[in-house]
C-alpha cells in the first residue's frame, strides 16, 4: 500500500490550492482516507477524511466551509480542495488511511503517505 501526496506550495492569504493523494495497493474500499497536518512545534492534527465505501466526510471545525475532500475513483486519488487559506493553515500536510470503523487519529492510522508543504504568506 502506498499513498503519494502532492500539490503543496506557497500561496497568499485568501488563495487556493488542491492537494492530491494518489493511492495504490488498496484491495478494497474498507478504509477512510484523508489528511493530517503538522505545523512547526505543533502536534499533528486531523484535517479531513472520507470513508471510501460510502463517501461520507468529516472536517475539523477550523476548515469547514473552506476545504473540500473528494475522490476520483478512476484515478485512485483523493483530493483536498482548499480555499480561503489563512496563515494558520501553514503546515506539512500528510495523507493517511485507516481501516473503516476506527478513529481518524494518528495512533490508529494504518498507512501514512508522504507530506507536502503548504505555506500561506503574504
Amino acid at each position: 500500500v502506498q499513498l503519494q501526496a502532492s500539490g503543496g506550495g506557497l500561496v497568499h492569504p485568501g488563495g487556493s490550492l488542491r492537494l492530491s493523494c494518489e493511492m495504490s495497493g488498496f484491495g478494497s474500499d474498507d478504509y477512510a482516507v484523508g489528511w493530517f497536518r503538522q505545523a512547526p512545534e505543533k502536534e499533528r492534527e486531523a484535517v479531513s477524511c472520507m470513508t471510501l465505501y460510502d463517501g461520507s466526510t468529516w472536517y475539523r471545525d477550523s476548515v469547514k466551509e473552506r476545504f473540500t475532500i473528494f475522490r476520483d475513483k478512476a484515478k485512485n486519488t483523493v483530493y483536498l480542495g482548499m480555499s480561503g487559506l489563512k496563515p494558520e493553515d501553514t503546515a506539512v500536510y500528510y495523507c493517511a488511511a485507516v481501516r473503516s470503523g476506527r478513529y481518524f487519529a494518528p495512533k490508529y492510522i494504518d498507512y501514512w503517505g508522504t507530506g507536502t508543504l503548504v505555506t500561506v504568506s503574504s
